[in-house]
């Protein structure tokens, strides 16, 4: 391990200053700051790193290995990590995999026991996480909380297995994460008081602020999917101590863009002060979470970026624990190792579908059902249509844009749960995917019965993948790890996402991101209408739909 000097405009957040300076870097850690002059003009800036403080690593579709070979490009030296996605797959064999991936790289991953595996009981998943199971991963040292407790629920209902989980995390000084979408007044305060003092959920201003007063940390989620950045921002004015940033769920093609540096860049044309961007985005996840991340004081890790301005955050150098791992836009060095498939974890069961398995047959409904999937967001509608009637089947509207959506069980030979979806827009084929949240079984959405059925049998014969298919041709993306990721370089994968994602759109999808829409569609803790391998589920009523 090298010592070495760095020059620049040093950023002291906790002062809220800023010098020309020179930081000295020893054995991995900051040894010294010294503060030579007033900040110069034309030089570059020296600050801690970005720290995502809420993300599913799953949902980059990469291993945690080659999560990190993106985003530390962009200053990210470490994340809060909720293995939920793997977990609801394949148990604790899942979250140990991705705690021993991620200890491969030098890339902090700060990971958390999840809270809620399978997330209800209103679904299929692979896996069950008791209150033991959560205790035993919180009493490791490198499991940093107790990650975002969605059975909310079961909170404000004192559910025994939900406050057992929640009580052991406390008993080791470990915070719990939130997920309380559109939960206000009196209930959000019970669920405050069980000890729950994070929410990436918000989707108004007002939520927001009505949680913050509560005395709960509010993270502005920045996802390829969930967007709740303009909502949110201006808050971070007065509340700069109780904010984060986080990408909840990020695509591979997204992450090769940009990561939290897009989100203080974004924050600085709102004209939030740069102090408070900076105090979000690199110290309170270190101060909440306990992490072991520097925030570039004398002592701490040597974990620091170099960017060329506090406006466009284009970033020059990365160094983690005082090593350069990322130098204007590429990986230094060759940190990253490859992942053998034959290492990979997988639960996967059901066997190849017919097409009159998808039917859904006419009972002389005068309206059905439908979901409103809503662009941006992880919330959706609950909208009633006249069917469309083809042969005594209820078919896809294309006129109306009323989808046929199933979810297939992947975990065991079952009936296919067929519901009906708007704002998807497309004209022909089908695209289907084995990431859905949160149980993952495998979902598909289309215009015709051979195109759904041929989309998810693509699916099944890879063990998990994104499919899209019509016009004559077919794109597959494999997903070997748990069906949920790949194993190949992440740059690699970024490509051919993007290659999937544009085909969806040339069968007519007009949503910004369609597989990551299409994987919130079976999210049955956000409401308002969503669709499980077991039925269509109302998230109001926390029921299934009687139609």
């Amino acid at each position: 391990m090298s010592n070495f000097k760095v020059e620049g405009n040093i950023v002291d957040i906790t002062k809220r200053n800023i010098f020309f300076g020179e930081v000295e870097v020893e054995n991995g850690k900051i040894k010294s700051i010294n503060n030579i002059s007033e900040a110069k003009d034309n030089t570059h800036f020296v600050l801690p790193g970005f720290i995502d403080s809420h993300v599913h690593i799953e949902s980059s579709m990469l291993i945690p290995s080659e999560f990190a070979r993106l985003a530390v490009v962009h200053g990210t030296v470490a994340t809060i990590s909720d293995p939920h996605e793997i977990a609801n797959v394949c148990g604790m064999q899942g979250v140990e995999f991705m705690i021993e991936n991620g200890n491969t790289v030098p890339f902090k991953f700060n990971f958390g026991a999840p809270s809620c595996v399978p997330a209800t009981i209103f679904e299929t998943a692979g896996a069950e996480l008791n209150h033991e199971a959560v205790k035993a991963l919180l009493e490791r040292p490198e499991v940093k909380y107790l990650s975002e407790m969605m059975n909310f629920p079961g909170v404000l209902n004192s559910d025994e297995e939900v406050l057992k989980k929640i009580a052991a995390a406390h008993e080791l000084g470990k915070p719990v994460d939130g997920h309380a979408p559109g939960l206000r007044g009196d209930a959000v305060q019970q669920y405050i008081d069980a000890g729950i003092s994070t929410d990436h959920e918000c989707f108004t201003a007002e939520e927001a602020l009505d949680k913050l007063q509560c005395g709960m940390k509010i993270l502005i989620r920045e996802g390829s999917a969930a967007k709740n950045f303009e909502a949110l921002i201006d808050l971070m004015n007065d509340w700069p101590q109780m904010m984060m940033f986080c990408s909840d769920d990020k695509h591979p093609d997204s992450l090769v863009e940009n990561h939290i540096n897009s989100l203080c860049a974004r924050a600085v044309v709102k004209g939030i002060d740069i102090f408070n961007i900076l105090q979000a985005a690199c110290i309170n996840p270190i101060l909440h979470y306990k992490l072991d991340v520097g925030a570039l004081e004398i002592g701490d890790y040597a974990d620091f970026i170099i960017a060329e301005d506090l406006v466009n955050f284009n970033i020059k150098q990365t160094y983690i624990d005082g090593v350069l791992l990322a130098e204007n836009g590429k990986m230094v060095g060759d940190w990253v190792k490859t992942v053998d498939d034959r290492s990979s974890v997988n639960h996967f069961e059901c066997s190849l579908k017919k097409v009159e398995d998808f039917i859904y047959p006419y009972q002389n409904q005068k309206e059905i059902p439908v979901i409103e999937a809503l662009d941006g967001q992880l919330i959706t509608n609950k909208l009633f249509f006249a069917p469309k009637v083809d042969n005594g089947n209820i078919i896809s509207d294309l006129d109306n844009d009323v989808l046929k959506m199933v979810v297939v069980n992947r975990y065991n030979d079952a009936p296919v749960t067929v519901s009906f979806v708007k704002n998807f827009g497309m004209k022909s084929g089908a695209i289907a995917s084995s990431v859905a949240h949160d149980s993952h079984n495998i979902i598909a959405v289309g215009v015709d019965d051979k195109s759904i059925c041929d989309a998810v049998n693509l699916v099944i014969n890879e063990t998990g993948g994104v499919v899209a298919i019509g016009n004559g041709k077919e794109e597959v993306l494999p997903l070997p790890v748990a069906g949920l990721m790949s194993n190949h370089n992440g740059y690699e994968v970024a490509e051919r996402y993007t290659s999937i994602d544009k085909f969806a759109k040339e069968l007519g999808s007009t949503l910004v991101a369609p597989f990551m829409t299409l994987s919130f569609m079976a999210l049955l803790v956000i409401p308002h209408l969503k669709l499980s391998d077991k039925g269509l589920f109302d998230g109001d009523t926390f029921g299934f739909l009687i139609d």
